[in-house]
């Protein structure tokens, strides 16, 4: 199995579905088909990925969701520019070419290693809940919560956007190059148009009902009533003025004037569904710093973004919990390799659901999450050779009394990472966001706006105790989103993360494991059949060895799905020489030089 496994083929079909309830609904569906490109590197970059290698340089890398965004950053590098300085090139073509995933109109987390003083920063980009938000804002008039898809569609949704802040922030800080020219990729490229990819063509189609329901979205991706076609040239004019507005302006050209009041009429005025966002709340959205969450796995520190993001802490829990077992003696091979990644990762996330939420409105024990004792003691409960047969969540130490009910929350981000490693040292991994695919189905400007008011939990309280992820004034939405950069002796050793859902916390456990338990490569460790268990039942991805675990897994007492799961991994090592891999699963690719 383990030749199978570092073979890592796959067929590109199916969509994810969730396990629980609250999760039933699939981030993004996946699609198959080539990407249409002329450029050689780029070519040379997906013959790269289409054969399992690595692509391999020594001065730069970049791995992010598109050629286009990552041939754009690339460009950025080339010249001098910062890994902060490329990343402001990625996401604002990423917002153009695969706007279903990120944008303007969305959130995102950073982490970012300085080279220059060796200190590990994370940005905070969520989106904030408007301040006339109210307990009951996804429930119906019997105080019930809302259908999915009826809390999604429409203005009621829509948080405070982030993502322009930090790309803002984060050139002010780390960047080398003139702001503009940071733009100029995707300002080029929205006006003379960019081949429509696949993924865009069939992501549009499944879901062409709910974009039919608001004219300026409907005018863009179903032109006269019909889905955009794959290799169709689509131009984005308005997208165009919107970046150069942002380019002029900076930050306080997307948060202030016609742009923010373009997207406040939009959310207001949406048909059915309108929403509460002010123009208050666009003025006084900051971009927040927080102390990274690491924790120590196999001698090296695995850090990433805290509170409101679940991420770090979950994946941090899941390494914790099997640091005293000896994957690398195992081996990918041994199904008792998987029932202990499976198992931790139920009991991470128990813990996810009772605690973890914006720590900013709610206190949490993040501290106590990842005591090195408490995982130890939980990780007792792994010492047994079948399924628990019962998962809660634990308790860790808390510096307060507290009392919360576990959250019922429908996280289903339409996501996209980012990870970039500039040629001073410099360090990024990104993870950006819209929520679900396409948001909130809203457009304006030339780019969609979220729906993350849907990440909190639709109820506030459950038999009268409050739940830590419910909506307030202000507050930003728990997370999966889990950029991470892993360090040994103080110096990065590998940039990774991944869309996916909540399904990303198991994405980049797993495939840290895959490299440093099990000696892969990052293309083969991106590329790893997903084997991964949430809340009790084992997705193990169709059309890969992975489904080869079903019956042990079975014998072993655990409820076992076979279907597609749709990661978006991307991945940087960094050694004596720079080794990017892009998730087979989607279009991306990685750059170097």
């Amino acid at each position: 199995m383990r030749n199978l496994l570092l073979a890592c083929c796959f067929v590109l079909t199916g969509a994810a579905q969730a396990q629980q309830a609250t999760d039933s609904v699939a981030p993004e569906t996946a699609t198959k088909g080539q990407l249409f490109s002329e450029n050689a590197e780029i070519l040379a970059a997906l013959q790269s990925k289409a054969d399992g290698r690595p692509v391999i340089s020594e001065n730069w890398m970049i791995a992010a969701a598109n050629p286009l965004a990552v041939k754009a950053g690339a460009e950025i590098l080339r010249k001098g520019g910062s890994a902060a300085d490329a990343m402001v090139a990625v996401q604002s073509v990423l917002g153009l070419v695969e706007p279903q995933s990120s944008g303007l109109g969305g959130g995102a987390f950073l982490v970012w290693y300085d080279a220059a003083s060796g200190a590990l920063t994370t940005l905070d980009g969520r989106e904030t809940a408007p301040l006339a938000a109210t307990p009951t804002l996804f429930q119906d008039d019997d105080g019930e919560p809302l259908a999915f898809f009826d809390a999604v569609v429409g203005g009621r949704s829509v948080g405070t956007p982030g993502t322009p802040a930090l790309m803002a922030e984060a050139h002010r800080r780390w960047g080398r190059s003139p702001w503009p020219s940071l733009l100029k990729s995707a300002i080029e490229l929205a006006e003379n148009g960019f081949a429509v990819t696949p993924r865009l063509a069939g992501m549009v189609a499944h879901d062409a009902e709910r974009l039919s329901r608001f004219a300026a979205t409907a005018d863009y991706f179903l032109p006269n009533g019909t889905p955009v076609q794959a290799g169709e040239l689509l131009q984005n004019q308005a997208y165009a003025d919107t970046l150069r507005i942002f380019a002029e302006q900076g930050a306080d050209g997307f948060y202030t004037g016609p742009v923010a009041a373009d997207i406040i009429r939009t959310v207001a005025t949406a048909t059915g569904n309108p929403g509460v966002l002010s123009q208050m709340d666009m003025a006084i959205y900051q971009i927040l710093e927080r102390a990274p969450v690491c924790v120590t796995y196999r001698a090296h520190d695995v850090c990433g973004m805290g509170p409101p993001s679940s991420g770090a802490l979950t994946v941090g829990q899941i390494l914790g919990l099997l640091e005293g077992y000896d994957l690398a003696a195992m081996g990918p091979d041994d199904v008792d390799s998987w029932r202990l990644i499976g198992d931790a990762s139920r009991l991470a996330f128990a813990d996810r659901g009772r605690y973890m939420a914006d720590s900013d409105f709610v206190p949490m024990p993040t501290k106590g999450l990842v005591d090195p004792a408490y995982l130890a003691q939980r990780a007792e409960l792994l010492d047994r050779d079948t399924a628990l047969t019962e998962i809660a969540p634990g308790t860790p130490e808390f510096d307060h009394a507290l009392n919360w009910a576990d959250d019922e929350a429908i996280e289903l981000p339409s996501t996209s990472h980012i990870s970039i490693v500039d040629g001073y040292g410099n360090v990024l991994s990104m993870t950006t966001t819209v929520e679900n695919a396409f948001g909130s189905r809203l457009m304006t400007r030339g780019f969609i706006l979220n729906n993350e008011l849907t990440d909190f939990s639709f109820r506030s309280h459950r038999d009268g105790i409050p739940i830590a992820n419910r909506i307030e004034p202000g507050k930003r939405p728990r997370s999966s989103m889990a950029p991470t950069i892993v360090m040994k002796d103080g110096a990065p050793v590998l940039a990774i993360g991944s869309p996916g859902g909540s399904r990303i916390i198991g994405y980049v456990a797993t495939s840290i494991i895959a490299w440093l338990d099990w000696g892969m490569d990052v293309q083969q460790a991106v590329a790893i059949p997903h084997a991964i268990n949430r809340f009790g039942t084992f997705d193990l991805e169709e059309e890969t060895v992975a489904a080869g675990l079903q019956g042990p897994l079975e014998d072993m007492g655990f409820k076992v799905k076979i279907h597609g799961l749709n990661s978006g991994l991307h991945a940087i090592s960094i050694g004596e020489f720079l080794a990017g891999g892009a998730d087979p699963r989607r279009e991306g690719i990685a750059l170097g030089e």
